[in-house]
Parts: C-alpha cells; structure tokens; sequence
C-alpha cells in the first residue's frame, strides 16, 4: 500500500500510549554499548527499523557498530539465539550474511536496562537491481546455499509460516478490535474469510517439506556491494516452504515475473534441490503478507513511532484501499500459478 495516501483519521480510541521503547534514549543506547567494552564518540543514528530499534554507533577510533535492540515480549531469548546461531552458521560456510557480533563468553544475546539487543558490523551497500539477470543469478546461488543448510533441520522454537498466524489471527484481531470502519465492515470481513478459505485450500493441496527461512527476503534485506549480495536481518526467520524466500523478489506481469523466477531458480538449483510444487504457493503467501501487514500496523499502532511515520494507516481511505488489495489477490488466487519450462 502506498504511502502517499492522505490521512483521514478515524477509530480514535486507537491512540498512542506509553511505550516501553520510549526508555530508549541515546545516552540509554550508548551506556549499552560502552557496557560492551567499546569507547562510543557520541555519534548515533537511528537507522530505518520499526519492529525493532537498530542504531549505527560511533566508537572511537574504528568503524561504528550496529545496535539492534529487540521489540520487547516479540521473541523469547530461546527465539532469539536460535535466530543468531542459524545466521553464524551460514557466515561458517563464507555464506555472506551478517551474524551478530559475540562477547568474549561466545555470548551474542545482551542485555542491558531490561532491553535485549544485539552488535552487528556495519554492511555497506545497496538494494539489488532485480531488473538484472546477472544479480538474479547470483541472489539464487546464494538462496541455494542458505536453504541447502536451511534443510539439515528446522527450528525448535520459531514458529512456523502459517495461514492461521498469517491471516487468520490478523483478520480476527483487526475485526475484534475495531480497526475496520463501520461502512467498510461487512466488505472486509466476508472477503477476508474468503481470502482465508482459499489460501487455506491451496496451502491442503500442496504438500512441501519446511526449511530453516530467512523469513523476509526482501530486497530492503539484500545489501549488494562489489557485486556480492549480502543478506541481512534475519529477525523474522522461520519454518516454512522455501519459494517464501524467493516470491518476493518478482515484480511485473506474468511473463516477466516467470523470467526472473526462471533465472533465480537456476541459480538456485545449483546448490540446492527445489520442489516446483511449491510456485502454486506464492499467490497464497502474498496474500498471508498483505493481511498479516495491516494487522502488524495496528498491533503497533501504540507504539509512538508508527502513527508518525505511518500517517496514512487507520484512514478510512486506507481500509478502501486496502480491501482493493485484497480483491485483486482474490482474483490472482484464481489464476494459474506461475510455469518455468
């Protein structure tokens, strides 16, 4: 959804309150680091993450560092290390990702002032050309070898992609708690229990094997320098079919999303197996993302950083638009998937 929409606000019992992450001062930020053993120079920015709170740091005499400050009650400390030690395990296999950095006990989980949070090196770069069939090629290798580990086991504690997690709970709780305007109501709730039927019928009818996720492969996560593209953020990492790490790099019509997907996977297979059964998913999971988004926006809407830079969400223009969305995704459900001859 676009965020050039005009406010208009409504459901104004939805308003911010006090925020845990309101505590998160940069003198807070910089005592956590300095706690690390690292002389900051005072320097910070707050980098763009609103799940989390990720700042670049100063320190004396070197690079800065990346601080990564966990949502609190998002993740158990179980969810968390899991997380970092699939990420380190991928570095072991000269995999280019970016693991957080650990303390002289081995240790990559902090904690300081009640927060979680994590020290990452600095990754420098920028989002990959996906109009280029040369980095196309190469993201594929390089998902081929993230999920040829991502095969040997799954996660014992992250959760899994789901239809339930994804859209149905995000249905219920924008529906129970009143994010919905009234005259749009009935729309959004007889089209999301249509949308829930059918992802729910795909995700019966095609049988696939989970695989350890990066989760979020967006090209917002894919830092390309010197021609190498290096994954970054693995904080939504999970159990789940492995197109879900590919699906997000198409953009464009049928043919052209079947080209790219064609040269991805050739890339891909180089390293590591994949079941094309699973290309009659990628409609169903943009649907579970598009509902599972607007439910992320309201879960958040408290927390003071997202009525400030989400102005547009909570409008009743935006559920208009929103349902249009979701429309277009009913028809595209319908649609054959995607061929690669």
């Amino acid at each position: 959804m676009s965020n050039k929409l005009e406010p208009e606000p409504i459901s104004v019992e939805h308003t911010p309150q006090s925020h845990p992450y309101e505590k998160l001062s940069p003198d807070l930020v910089m005592d956590a680091v300095e706690a690390c053993g690292f002389l900051t120079d005072a320097r910070i920015l707050a980098l763009n993450s609103y799940e989390n709170r990720v700042y670049q740091v100063g320190i004396e005499g070197s690079s800065p560092i990346i601080a990564k400050f966990y949502r609190p009650e998002r993740w158990t400390r179980d969810q968390i290390i899991e997380e970092h030690e699939f990420s380190q395990a991928l570095k072991d296999l000269e995999i280019s990702v970016v693991p957080p950095t650990p303390n002289d006990d081995g240790e990559t989980l902090r904690e300081f002032a009640g927060f979680n949070f994590a020290l990452y090196l600095r990754q420098g770069g920028h989002a990959p050309n996906l109009d280029d069939f040369d980095a196309l090629l190469s993201l594929g290798r390089t998902l081929g070898r993230i999920h040829a580990l991502g095969k040997a086991k799954l996660f014992d504690y992250r959760p899994s992609i789901s239809v339930q997690t994804f859209a149905r709970e995000s249905y219920e709780y924008l529906l129970q708690n009143n994010f919905i305007p009234s005259a749009l109501h009935e729309a959004y709730r007889t089209l999301g229990a249509d949308l829930i039927n059918r992802c729910d019928s795909i995700f019966s009818r095609v049988k696939y094997t989970p695989i350890r996720l990066h989760g979020d492969c967006h090209p917002g996560n894919i830092l390309w320098r010197d021609e190498v593209p290096h994954f970054v953020d693995f904080d939504d990492a999970r159990n789940g079919p492995a197109i879900q790490d590919l699906w997000m790099l198409l953009s464009g019509e049928r043919e052209q999303q079947t080209a790219q997907l064609a040269e991805v996977l050739e890339g891909y297979q180089e390293f590591c197996d994949f079941d094309f059964a699973e290309l009659a998913l990628i409609e169903a999971l943009r649907t579970l993302r598009i509902m599972h988004y607007s439910a992320w926006l309201a879960r958040r809407w408290t927390d003071p950083a997202f009525p400030k830079h989400f102005p547009w969400f909570n409008s009743e223009r935006y559920w208009a638009g929103h349902i249009l969305e979701l429309r277009e995704q009913l028809a595209a459900l319908q649609e054959p998937p995607l061929v690669i001859f």
